[in-house]
């Protein structure tokens, strides 16, 4: 049975909410793929929210700075966060795909991607 997904913004900041715990709880304890990975995963929630409360139709998509290009025609200054999103998208394909070569992120990229991804939510929430 396939289950219809929410097209409701306030579900998706809701579990937006628990990747960025999730990522939070990961970093505090040295999982720094897996903090990255919710990171990116928080962020593609709460932009979507966003999107689908300006009328979106919901994809499935992954890339954030594709989400973040229909996110600044409502609010261009959103482009300021372009390179973090570009940054936080690596992190999902580092967690999700084998690479030849192990990612070498550093415990204060991680905490730097997790700033600016909280500053961004706090901008797609207020909104």
């Amino acid at each position: 049975m396939r289950r219809e997904e929410s097209g409701y913004p306030q579900d998706w900041f809701r579990i937006g909410e628990r990747e960025l715990r999730r990522a939070e709880n990961l970093l505090a304890i040295g999982d720094l793929e897996g903090a990255g990975f919710n990171i990116q995963q928080a962020l593609e929630k709460y932009l979507k929210g966003y999107l689908l409360g300006r009328g979106w139709m919901l994809r499935r998509i992954h890339d954030l700075e594709t989400l973040l290009n229909e996110a600044v025609v409502f609010d261009p200054q959103l482009e300021e966060f372009r390179e973090e999103c570009r940054k936080i998208t690596q992190y999902y394909l580092e967690e999700r795909y084998p690479f030849t070569v192990s990612s070498e992120l550093t415990r204060a990229e991680v905490e730097e991607s997790l700033t600016a991804a909280k500053r961004m939510i706090d901008r797609l929430r207020s909104e």
